[in-house]
């Protein structure tokens, strides 16, 4: 579960870097987050 949101983040922070339509720093949250989640899913196995 916790995978996916971080898939459909890191979908989200792409989709605006290509259109350049960014909310402010919010969107490079949602990019670091989705990073967190991803390593933490990785080192837990």
């Amino acid at each position: 579960m916790l995978y996916t949101i971080a898939v459909v983040m890191l979908i989200l922070w792409l989709l605006g870097l290509i259109t350049a339509y960014t909310m402010g720093g919010f969107i490079h949250i949602l990019l670091v987050i989705a990073l967190v989640v991803v390593l933490l899913r990785v080192i837990q196995g």
